[in-house]
Order: C-alpha cells, then sequence, then structure tokens
C-alpha cells in the first residue's frame, strides 16, 4: 500500500512549492519511484517541477461525458489509455495532473472509472503527493486510499490560519485522514507572535515547523526556473527537509 502525503492551504501560501521541495526530498532519500498528483484546480505543480504536461485526466472525464470514445473502444480501454497519456515521467517520479471539467452535468460514471485506475496505478508506488486546493473534494472524490499524512501549509496571517482550521475540519469531517495532520507555516520568522501562536492553539492545529522566507525561492519562481532546482543548502530547503525528517520515516 502506498504512503499517500497530501497537502492543502489557501492560495498563495507556497503549498506546490512545499509540494515540490517534498518530491525533492522523497527522490533524495530513495524512496521511489514517487506519483505526484496536482489535484488543485489551478494546476502549477508541472512548474514547480520543470515538466511539460500534455494531457488532464479532467479532458478524459469531459471526452467520456461528451460521447467521444471511439466506437471500437470501450470505456474503460479509453480510460486506461488516458491515463496512461496523461502521466509524465521523471527521474525517480512521475506526475499525474487531474484538472477539471470545463462543462457542466454528472461525472459519476467517469470519476468510478477513473477512481478504480487510481487504485490499480497507485499499487506501483510506495509514496504518493498529492497537491489539493484548499478544499479536500479530490480526495474522497477521485480516490478510495486514505491520507496518511496532511500537511496544511498556511502563512502567519488571520485568514491563511483560519483557512487552514477549514481545511482540518473538513478532513476531519470527510474521514480521508487515517495518521495525523500537521500545520506547517511558510516565509514565517521562528519568533511568532503570541497572537498567533495563540490562534494556532486555539484553532487545534498542530504546528510541525517553520519555514523561513528566502529571496531564491522568489527568485527562482519570478524567473520561471523550477524550485525543485533549489540547492540543499538554500535555507528554505533545508528548514523544509528538516520537518519531513521529523514525519516521514
Amino acid at each position: 500500500m502506498p504512503f499517500l502525503i497530501a497537502l492543502a492551504g489557501k492560495g498563495g501560501t507556497g503549498k506546490t512549492t512545499l509540494a515540490g521541495m517534498l518530491i525533492k526530498y522523497l527522490v533524495g532519500k530513495g524512496k521511489t519511484p514517487v506519483l505526484a498528483i496536482d489535484a488543485d484546480s489551478n494546476a502549477n505543480l508541472n512548474d514547480v517541477l520543470g515538466l511539460e504536461v500534455a494531457d488532464t485526466l479532467g479532458n478524459a472525464r469531459e471526452e467520456m461525458k461528451n460521447g467521444n470514445v471511439p466506437i471500437s473502444m470501450s470505456k474503460n480501454v479509453f480510460m486506461s489509455m488516458k491515463l496512461e497519456r496523461a502521466i509524465v515521467e521523471a527521474d525517480g517520479y512521475d506526475l499525474l495532473v487531474m484538472g477539471r471539467p470545463e462543462g457542466a452535468g454528472c461525472y459519476c460514471a467517469a470519476n468510478n472509472l477513473l477512481a478504480g485506475f487510481m487504485d490499480r496505478l497507485s499499487d506501483n508506488y510506495p509514496y504518493i503527493v498529492m497537491d489539493n486546493e484548499a478544499g479536500m473534494e479530490h480526495i474522497s472524490r477521485l480516490t478510495t486510499k486514505n491520507v496518511d499524512l496532511l500537511l496544511v501549509v498556511s502563512d502567519t496571517s488571520r485568514r491563511g490560519l483560519q483557512t487552514a482550521s477549514r481545511i482540518n475540519e473538513l478532513a476531519k469531517d470527510l474521514s480521508v485522514v487515517t495518521g495525523k495532520s500537521y500545520l506547517v507555516l511558510n516565509r514565517a520568522n521562528e519568533a511568532l507572535p503570541d497572537p498567533t501562536r495563540n490562534m494556532i492553539k486555539n484553532e487545534g492545529l498542530e504546528l510541525v515547523g517553520i519555514i523561513p522566507e528566502d529571496s531564491a525561492v522568489y527568485e527562482y519562481d519570478l524567473n520561471g526556473r523550477p524550485t525543485i532546482e533549489l540547492p540543499h543548502d538554500n535555507r528554505a530547503v533545508k528548514a523544509a527537509f528538516m520537518i519531513f525528517d521529523t514525519i516521514i520515516n
């Protein structure tokens, strides 16, 4: 059974950048192959990883719903083919972008088929890293596997922490987290002000670590350079790796 690590958080908190660092960490530790899943509707994990994406599973759902399956091909074979085409292979990991359907209507049949293929596919990977949007619906809808580790990423703003709290509660309501749920504060100072610490405590969030603000991360992103290429001695990478060391066996 693969170990599923999901990341979620308010937009702009650096969640996807942290997902890239986590993939970098797992590959560096030899915990390969890793399956990276971009389940954010605003998909950009491929940019963090420096990969080109040709297709998404959202497109497959759309084509199946619209009856674009070739007459000579069953829906099962069609979805299997689309799944294989959507996988982007890299060194030590593969990337799969979920995407989102553009049209209206029910995608239940396509989603059910995808869930089955995802189950079969995931057995080939010891670790899965899933980058989510603020909600956890992709996990409940498109996989049958529970989350072993949930990393809720936030900055130190009140809205960011409120979103983190809602995500944590939503994950509990959906009963998708079988392991631990942790808060990671990104772009923050280690000396947190008392109001921030009090809010974290009052919201029932478990802070596992802090990643400092780092100009190199911003410069990589600004120049369109994959942040997975950040050197190991970068202070943000070092802080992230220290967190991973404490929560991943």
